[in-house]
């Protein structure tokens, strides 16, 4: 396979779908932590506010400065993140982190259109953008637990 039909597997339909519908991008006006996050070598970033209740996101909000592959991922976060534990969502993130990094399988419920991003396995340096929204979440997760 040709390097522009690799790319061309890369940014299917599904991820530029997912990229284009990013849910919760508006910033929470009083957020219990926010957190920013960054790429060093594409120099993609996501801000994350959060707001915790009963240890579950009750509030998410999410400004995403990222290629198609961190947009699509901060888009199936943003569509199950509100009600989720901070061990949820280290689990996806792990999960994610081993399907791009160690051949494993896709994330489980709710998170399984991940799956769409196992092209990006191939694309190391494109693993930092994707995991990006998750790393800020987890930050963030950990922040407001701190203050509670």
């Amino acid at each position: 396979m040709s390097g522009d039909e690799d790319l061309i597997k890369l940014y299917s339909q599904r991820i530029l779908a997912l990229a284009a519908a990013i849910p919760l991008t508006e910033r929470l006006d009083g957020p219990h932590s926010t957190a920013r996050k960054r790429s060093p070598l594409c120099g993609s970033t996501v801000t994350v506010d959060l707001a915790v209740e009963g240890g579950r996101i009750a509030a998410f909000g999410q400004d995403v400065k990222a290629c198609a592959l961190g947009q699509a991922s901060a888009s199936v976060l943003g569509r199950h993140v509100i009600g989720a534990s901070r061990e949820e969502i280290g689990a996806a993130r792990e999960q994610l982190h081993a399907m791009l990094t160690a051949g494993g399988p896709a994330p489980g419920a709710p998170f399984e259109e991940l799956e769409v991003l196992m092209p990006a396995r191939d694309y190391r340096n494109r693993h930092a953008s994707i995991l990006l929204a998750w790393d800020a979440t987890l930050a963030a997760f950990d922040e407001a637990l701190a203050a509670a």
